[in-house]
């Protein structure tokens, strides 16, 4: 996504073809935090520290009704990872390598002082604590801003459309692909002077097609996170915590919810289709209640459950929570360019840094002059607020706009954060609702984010919408369950499915539910 806005804002015709849902892979599945990377300073990783940390900021100005600041607990415990001196000085340097803002610069508590901000730590062996700022985020949300508003300024982009197979000139260069649209079964040759591979834990499989995958190659982990009712474990604030093993795992409340992971194993299924395991879970319950004892959670408080996959470059001999986290670009003698690993935080470099590559490539024989990078300063679609500070103003006033609309001042606040500077196009929706929200008993908030997700977002099945727009897959997991057949139903009528297509269609939300909701 990073790669097509960068490209197209820099005066190059391009397309980004997803085989899935946008996001629906690995940027989807994360543990939802643009984070300055605190846990890599354990490993002296200075470098990615630094740069991460800056570019935090950058992802918030630019879209801040998908980012929001936290202020994170990091509760200093006897043999734990970090003492309080340490901690004191890691968090410290952090905050100078990552260019942390004087306002959210950290601060260090007492026992008392951390008990205060968190009263269910356990008291045990607690030493202190320390408070800094980390970015929670929509990741799927934030990707999709990204793809759209590259969108809006004239790129190409499609989803359920893969790619399955390379093709070449007479030379051998890489210069197209063959591209099946999976809605209508038809295929299409596409051509392109670059042929860029970023599909994260699927790199490996396209270097495969072109016959390159040497040399280094992907190391995949899986990662799961936990969500329970925040009436059955009522955190007051992200907490990034040890666990006896030696790791580190979060604590993050949400929408009512409080969500906890993640795990890091490695991974050899298929990287569309990761599974969160009963092993998993049960780890994840050990780990909260060693650090909030008096939670005392069980396997039933578990509401839904998310599994994603780490796509790693391997280095032999090492764990996978000591692998880095670094990207790296490969050029295979076809010419196909190859970007792997990285973090979602780093995103918009990693685009920077592939796209510089092509620049360079297209211009060097041409002596065409190709724009510099300049989406550190490009506001994402739904963030054209003319700076964050001006957000809290906006998003009251539409509010207080979707409560004379009909909706509730829950519902309107929660679609104005969701939405930002889109609101009114969401807003417009539901004005138009008129019989044919009641035809399929959808309430206004459904109704709205819905059509908006059809015409704008390019929606194409029930799980698009109730896991990648909504996220309610994950946090809401009963309002699914209450909305979708009448979803469903509308999808159907507005898209013209036939019974084959809306059968299909029930069947994959029912498989999303299962895996959401059920572990192996």
């Amino acid at each position: 996504a990073g790669i097509l806005l960068d490209a197209h804002t820099r005066g190059m015709k391009v397309g980004l073809v997803e085989m899935q849902d946008f996001a629906a892979g690995t940027s989807s599945r994360s543990t939802k935090l643009v984070h300055g990377g605190l846990r890599y300073l354990k490993q002296f990783d200075v470098s990615l520290v630094a740069e991460v940390g800056k570019e935090r900021a950058i992802v918030y100005e630019n879209g801040p009704h998908v980012t929001t600041p936290l202020w994170m607990l990091l509760p200093i415990v006897q043999s734990g990872t970090y003492g309080m001196f340490m901690s004191s000085v890691g968090i410290y340097v952090y905050d100078r390598l990552a260019q942390v803002k004087e306002s959210e610069r950290r601060q260090m508590l007492t026992v008392a002082q951390a008990l205060e901000k968190e009263p269910l730590l356990r008291q045990e062996g607690l030493r202190g604590a320390g408070f800094y700022v980390e970015y929670q985020t929509d990741d799927a949300r934030l990707t999709l801003e990204i793809v759209k508003e590259a969108v809006e300024r004239g790129a190409m982009a499609f989803n359920y459309a893969k790619a399955e197979r390379l093709l070449y000139d007479k030379s051998g260069r890489v210069n197209g692909a063959q591209i099946k649209d999976l809605v209508t079964g038809e295929t299409y040759a596409v051509y392109a002077h670059k042929v860029l591979n970023a599909t994260g834990p699927w790199v490996d499989e396209l270097r495969e097609l072109d016959h390159s995958k040497r040399g280094k190659t992907m190391h995949l982990t899986k990662g799961v996170h936990i969500v329970v009712d925040k009436a059955r474990f009522p955190l007051r604030n992200p907490v990034y915590f040890d666990v006896p093993d030696g790791r580190m795992v979060f604590a993050i409340p949400r929408d009512g919810k409080t969500y906890v992971g993640t795990t890091d194993t490695d991974y050899d299924g298929n990287p569309g289709t990761p599974r969160t395991s009963a092993v998993d879970r049960d780890y994840l319950i050990g780990c909260i209640n060693y650090m909030f004892p008096s939670v005392a959670l069980r396997a039933q408080d578990v509401e839904s459950v998310w599994a994603g996959v780490r796509p790693l470059i391997h280095e032999e001999g090492k764990a996978p929570s000591e692998i880095s986290r670094k990207d790296e670009v490969f050029i295979s003698p076809s010419g196909l360019i190859t970007i792997a690993g990285g973090k979602l935080t780093g995103y918009r470099k990693m685009a920077d840094k592939v796209v510089s590559l092509v620049a360079e490539e297209l211009s060097s024989p041409t002596h065409r002059e190709i724009l510099p990078c300049t989406t550190d300063k490009i506001a994402l679609s739904g963030g054209k607020f003319g700076g964050s500070e001006q957000m809290p103003a906006y998003l009251l006033q539409q509010i207080a706009l979707g409560v004379e609309l009909g909706l509730t001042e829950s519902q309107a606040t929660q679609l104005a954060h969701r939405y930002g500077t889109n609101i009114a196009q969401v807003y417009d929706a539901i004005r138009k609702a008129g019989d044919t929200m009641a035809q399929f008993g959808l309430p206004l908030d459904v109704f709205g984010t819905l059509l908006y997700g059809i015409q704008h977002e390019m929606v194409v099945t029930p799980a698009d919408y109730f896991v990648r727009r909504t996220a309610a897959m994950f946090f809401d997991i009963h309002w699914v369950r209450k909305w979708k057949e009448p979803v469903i139903r509308f999808m159907a009528e507005t898209l013209h499915w036939s019974q084959v297509e809306e059968q299909r269609n029930r069947a994959e939300l029912e498989r999303d539910i299962v895996e959401a909701t059920e572990v192996l």
